[in-house]
């Protein structure tokens, strides 16, 4: 018994441990845009290094996608020696509905002005839905999104992990984001249908607000061929 649990310890304390290492990183290259480029590969150049991967998450599953970003460019640092800019990672923003990783994209204004913590049922350590968008810029406190994932008592541990693991984060220790177009449209009909209004006017205030280095493509699934043919691995969530 103790044998098989010696190495998953072992993970856990070297994956956390990395985590205050990690958030001290500077945040370099992000930008914020008012007509994030479209189509072609150019948001490829913001993915640097030898070891690249494309996370496919159409899911938000509480944030565990991003935790799994932060294991692969820690585990690579922390286990492997790679160095900064050695390891680059893609994450996807699309699909709609209560579990799209969708909202994942845009900033607080948003979240508040279109109820998303409602929409996402998604609620803070004392049960009010968020107003702001909790996977940016987490703090320890929102660590029982982790612990809620897993079906599991609050742990303590994932209070640095889910701060290590916020967009803004894992966008300072390489990591791209990219946005859906077509899951975008689509989604602002949903909105619309909701009563949250005109569905031009959705769509024209969700693409003003989308989070600085996030970049829209016309479809997910180009994006992930595009990767696939420049040699960046695939990891489905």
């Amino acid at each position: 018994m103790t044998t098989s649990k010696t190495p998953r310890r072992s993970f856990l304390g070297g994956l956390f441990a990395a985590t205050a290492a990690a958030v001290s990183l500077p945040l370099t290259g992000l930008r914020a845009e008012s007509a994030p480029h479209q189509g072609g590969t150019a948001w490829m150049n913001d993915v640097k290094g030898t070891h690249r991967c494309f996370f496919d998450f159409p899911q938000h599953k509480n944030g565990f996608p991003l935790l799994h970003i932060l294991n692969y460019i820690n585990t690579y640092s922390a286990a492997m020696g790679a160095k900064p800019g050695d390891v680059g990672a893609v994450g996807s923003f699309y699909s709609f509905g209560a579990g799209a990783s969708i909202g994942m994209s845009v900033d607080d204004e948003m979240w508040a002005n279109y109820g998303l913590g409602e929409y996402f049922g998604l609620k803070d350590a004392n049960g009010r839905a968020y107003t702001r968008n909790v996977f940016n810029s987490p703090t320890a406190d929102d660590r029982h999104l982790f612990s809620q994932a897993l079906n599991s008592p609050d742990l303590p541990m994932f209070g640095g992990a889910i701060v290590a693991a916020g967009i803004k984060s894992l966008q300072g220790m390489g990591a791209k984001f990219l946005l859906c177009n077509n899951a975008l449209n689509g989604w602002t009909f949903d909105l619309e249908a909701r009563g949250k209004g005109a569905q031009a006017d959705i769509l024209k205030d969700l693409t003003a607000h989308v989070l600085p280095g996030v970049t829209i493509v016309p479809a997910m699934v180009i994006a992930i061929e595009q990767a696939q043919t420049a040699g960046i691995a695939y990891n489905k969530q």
